[in-house]
């Protein structure tokens, strides 16, 4: 796929987004960012924001598959999987796939159900298979998870290791609205809820061409040395105990060459990464000590006080 056909799959996306939800442009586009460089996305904001709503309208702007999952403390690994169950009838056992085998899934409340359970979600997340009696099955294309947590609400929570962490490509939130935003929504949904009515815009196909094409844009040395140097900084800050994982690194690399594409470029430039930074690696470090405010909040305050400190390619970035 061309790269103006991948922004111009973007604006599609992000237009039928817009229809349902009020603002939040910075928010959608990091979502179909995350989407087209093939990751996940965990939404992490206090409850009645929007969350569910951006998930399901991301849902319904592809048509292909969609599965929500409710996670609660009794949700079992096989809940999701699948399950191989004895049919009397064919005398034989078969497979009975969970709501993981669809193409866009939506884990709702994701630390409300037991590590165990969140245990599952490792292999399918990072190598796109479920492995179930020993047979390893293969997953749909494209295969993205849209988990949503309540940060403020611990009881009966089990928080995400920083293993389960590190799957997910970025940690958003969404924000309370503006003023006008909030008088937009309730003019909005005064006498309907638009979720329900949006229509696709997109194909599975079209993604999934996306996901394959977008790595050709070009990523100056200079770009790649910037990448690094703000890895490197991560591992060596004075209150940061584990910084970003190689993991981390390819993941800058890769949303800020689909960032490019949605500004219309096909080079990266530094501007890129730093738009991207934060939300793809403030939660893929590990804090000294107990901070006083919100580990979210100080992970990216961390975050940006790395990028302050890390010296801006300066040489002339060529097409």
């Amino acid at each position: 796929m061309e790269l103006a056909r991948i922004r111009e799959l973007g604006e599609r996306i992000r237009n039928n987004i817009s229809k349902v939800i009020i603002g939040k442009e910075e928010t959608i586009e990091l979502v179909i960012i995350s989407l087209f460089c093939g990751g996940h996305v965990l939404l992490e904001d206090v409850p009645g924001v929007g969350k569910t709503v951006l998930a399901k309208s991301l849902a319904k702007s592809i048509n292909c598959e969609f599965k929500r999952i409710q996670f609660t403390p009794d949700l079992l690994p096989s809940d999701l999987t699948g399950i191989n169950f004895y049919n009397q009838k064919q005398g034989e056992f078969v497979f009975r796939p969970g709501p993981l085998f669809s193409n866009i899934v939506l884990a709702d409340e994701i630390n409300r159900a037991t590590p165990r359970t969140q245990s599952s979600l490792l292999e399918c997340m990072e190598e796109k298979q479920v492995t179930i009696d020993g047979e390893t099955m293969e997953l749909a294309k494209p295969f993205f998870v849209i988990a949503t947590q309540n940060p403020v609400e611990t009881q009966g929570t089990f928080p995400l290791p920083e293993a389960q962490l590190d799957r997910f490509f970025m940690r958003l939130k969404m924000g309370y609205p503006t003023s006008q935003e909030g008088k937009a929504i309730l003019d909005r949904f005064q006498t309907s809820n638009p979720s329900r009515t949006i229509e696709s815009v997109a194909e599975g196909k079209e993604i999934v061409d996306a996901q394959e094409s977008f790595t050709s844009v070009k990523v100056n040395d200079a770009v790649k040395e910037y990448i690094i140097n703000i890895i490197e900084a991560t591992r060596k800050h004075e209150r940061i105990s584990l910084g970003v994982s190689p993991r981390g690194s390819l993941a800058l690399m890769k949303a800020a060459q689909v960032k490019a594409i949605l500004s219309g470029r096909d080079f990266v430039t530094p501007d890129d990464v730093k738009a991207v930074a934060v939300p793809v690696l403030a939660h893929r470090i590990i804090m000294k000590g107990h901070a006083l405010e919100s580990s979210t909040l100080a992970a990216e305050k961390l975050i940006k006080d790395v990028l302050s400190s890390v010296p801006v390619p300066v040489e002339q970035l060529e097409r």
